[in-house]
């Protein structure tokens, strides 16, 4: 369909440039160091408490080897002496060599207290301390061996050896078998344990001081390339842009400077090209400044009324230009400085958008005495991207087209699609583009010569940094539906991805 719709503002003139707004966040300081060193002395301050019980746990049954050997050996001696005659009650035989004093080689430890006791086989008592208690579950126990226990007596614990004894048979059928006990307290056991303990731990609070300094000192020394590489780029003048010598640091650290050296390069880049734009707007500036101030000069000198017109109507003319001029500066500006435009995308429908920047230019058209058409599907065209700068890219396309197409011509954009993308074309009946030069018209401050036609080179130049924020591709070709040689018109697309919908989810599917 053709556009014939009230004229509405030309754009540019309030589309300002509103640089991007950064959210602060609330970071918190990590040091490396401290953090390496929490690694390191956390599991060596919570596994030393861990090792001294372990080596508690160890000396003990160091301690108690000896010792038991000890009280199995006095077991064996007190059941050499026990013995049953021709059927007599079962007793003690003391040692001859001893005047009948064969206990008290039980009774010569000065540290530890020694108790024994000899029961038989009916449980009556035959020698000892009768306060020494007897093992639990005697028909678990086999006869003949020295077996231990750790038991109390008068509230004391102590360490029991006991042996089973079997008696040689009688003419009855009572149990034959008595029962040998040797108990010792636990002095000597415990001195000997703490003795270890103390071998073992003392050492230990003099090695771990020295560990925790060794640690501490190997940490700051490796991670002195860290400081070094700090001082060195902290030493550098603003504009060094060079990259970080990557020869003296650690291996680690080798992939951290190169990620430096690549962005100093993409900084270094970037730097070259605003100071490249600056100067070369700069230059662009200076033709219709010149023109203001020659034209408000002359409009001074004039005392006729017909040359100040005349020479404030080039005024005018001279101030739209500069004013279109920085409205291109700020709009190719907003474009660059959109690093992460993808974050600002949202859903647009192509022809909807398209539509409304037609409606702004009618009124150019008119002026212009250009036929301004717009064609649209049926369907809706759904796209993602940023609304302001596809408009502004947009803009760009149909000024271009207006200012290359001469009065009686046409200009029409048209909104179409395929299977995966959505195709926005921009079609005149101007001189066109000749094919060497299609590769430079989207560079800046680029015009063509002979063209004629009042311009900066920026619109182009607008068009390709915003497609490139998009993800989409400009192509240009000749105007397929021109009908005069000399006018071979021009067809600028822009190809951009669909937003396809999304599938959807297994609990959102009705089955019938």
């Amino acid at each position: 369909m053709k556009a014939r719709e009230a004229p509405a503002d030309e754009p540019g003139d309030d589309d300002w440039f509103e640089p991007p707004t950064t959210e602060q966040d609330d970071t918190i300081e990590h040091s490396l160091f401290g953090e390496i060193l929490d690694w390191m002395l956390a599991p060596l301050l919570l596994l030393w408490p861990m090792s001294i019980a372990i080596t508690y746990l160890v000396a003990k049954g160091i301690a108690n080897q000896p010792f038991d050997h000890a009280l199995e050996d006095s077991v064996t001696v007190l059941t050499q002496q026990v013995k049953q005659a021709d059927g007599a009650p079962l007793r003690r035989v003391p040692d001859k060599n001893s005047n009948n004093k064969g206990r008290d080689f039980l009774r010569g430890d000065d540290v530890d207290t020694l108790y024994y006791l000899v029961v038989g086989p009916r449980g009556e008592y035959l020698d000892g301390d009768r306060d020494l208690p007897p093992p639990q579950d005697p028909d678990k126990y086999r006869s003949g061996m020295v077996l231990f226990r750790n038991d109390t007596i008068h509230g004391t614990p102590v360490r029991v050896a006991f042996s089973y004894l079997d008696i040689p048979a009688g003419n009855d059928d009572e149990p034959h078998r008595a029962l040998v006990q040797v108990a010792e307290t636990l002095e000597k056991r415990a001195q000997l344990a703490n003795e270890i303990i103390k071998g073992v731990i003392l050492p230990q609070f003099i090695i771990l001081p020295v560990i925790l300094a060794l640690v501490w000192f190997a940490l700051a020394r490796g991670l002195s390339p860290l400081a070094q590489l700090q001082e060195r780029i902290r030493a550098r003048p603003p504009d060094d842009l060079s990259p970080i010598e990557s020869g003296q640091v650690p291996e680690e650290i080798t992939p951290l400077v190169g990620s430096l050296n690549e962005m100093l390069a993409r900084l270094s880049l970037s730097i070259d090209m605003q100071k490249r734009f600056i100067a070369d707007a700069a230059h662009q500036m200076k033709t219709p400044l010149a023109g203001m101030r020659m034209q408000s000069e002359l409009a001074l000198r004039q005392t006729d009324h017909d040359e100040i017109h005349r020479s404030l109507l080039q005024l005018a003319k001279s101030s739209e230009a500069a004013t279109r001029l920085v409205n291109q500066l700020l709009a190719l500006a907003r474009a660059e400085n959109q690093p992460q435009a993808g974050t600002a995308f949202e859903p647009i429908e192509l022809s909807e958008l398209a539509r409304g920047v037609v409606q702004d230019w009618v009124q150019a058209s008119f002026a212009q005495h250009i036929d301004l058409g717009f064609e649209q599907p049926a369907y809706s065209i759904m796209i993602s991207g940023n609304a302001m700068m596809l408009r502004e890219l947009l803009s760009n396309l149909i000024d271009n087209a207006l200012r290359y197409t001469p009065a009686g011509g046409s200009v029409t954009v048209r909104v179409r699609s395929t299977l995966e993308l959505a195709i926005l074309e921009v079609e005149d009946t101007g001189p066109g583009i000749a094919p060497a030069e299609r590769a430079h018209v989207f560079e800046r401050f680029y015009r063509i010569l002979g063209s004629n036609v009042d311009g900066s080179g920026l619109g182009l130049a607008i068009v390709r940094e915003i497609a490139q924020q998009h993800g989409a591709e400009v192509d240009i070709f000749n105007n397929p539906r021109a009908t005069s040689p000399k006018l071979p018109g021009t067809l600028l697309r822009l190809s951009i991805a669909l937003l396809l919908p999304e599938a959807p989810e297994e609990d959102d599917i009705t089955y019938g």
